[in-house]
């Protein structure tokens, strides 16, 4: 089983980190045969902590887990913390395939996605008007 990991900060604010949850029930709604199974995890402030998503994936038989770290810029969670957290778990569950994707703001198509989104339904060239969105 493959297995993707929305990861995010926590936040004090209970919305902010309910966002976080709701986008993981959409991406794996859309993730077709890419997981099995899509979760959130964040580093601090809020549940599930990331070392508990692993553990519970783990015990659902989990091979194959991708981390996405939901953050704009390469701060210091993303740089450091995640990649320890990752080495902490490749140590523990060596039988597990772990992978770290790129960061939210290094994607490509975000500067595509920004502008969809000030020009909707205007788009500047036509390349924009065919960029789905949620």
């Amino acid at each position: 089983m493959k297995a993707l990991i929305v990861t995010a900060h926590g936040s004090r604010r209970n919305e902010s980190n309910e966002e976080v949850r709701r986008l993981a029930v959409r991406l794996h709604d859309k993730a077709g045969p890419a997981f099995d199974i899509v979760s959130c995890a964040f580093l601090e402030i809020a549940e599930p902590e990331i070392k508990s998503t692993i553990s519970d994936l783990v015990a659902q038989g989990v091979k194959k887990i991708r981390i996405f770290p939901y953050f704009l810029a390469a701060g210091t969670h993303v740089v450091t913390d995640i990649p320890n957290l990752i080495a902490e778990a490749e140590k523990a569950h060596p039988e597990v395939d772990f992978k770290i994707l790129p960061h939210l703001g290094s994607l490509q198509g975000m500067s595509t996605l920004i502008l969809n989104q000030i020009y909707k339904g205007k788009p500047l060239n036509p390349s924009l008007a065919s960029l789905a969105t949620d």
